[in-house]
């Protein structure tokens, strides 16, 4: 697993936890936040599986 890719999922992970405690409190700012966190998480994995496939070819 390339680093931008743990990057991300750690990202993803971090956002769905303030996306369930927004939602849990009612708090529709770190709700938001969360949701920010999980969508550039993924955008990160994306990148680490581009970096890897160019990796891939290369060899």
């Amino acid at each position: 697993m390339t680093d931008k890719k743990t990057e991300g999922k750690m990202g993803e992970m971090k956002g769905d936890l303030k996306e369930t405690a927004g939602d849990a409190l009612g708090d529709k700012d770190m709700k938001r936040q969360g949701q920010k966190d999980k969508a550039a998480g993924r955008a990160d994995q994306i990148q680490g599986d581009i970096k890897q496939t160019i990796r891939d070819i290369k060899r």
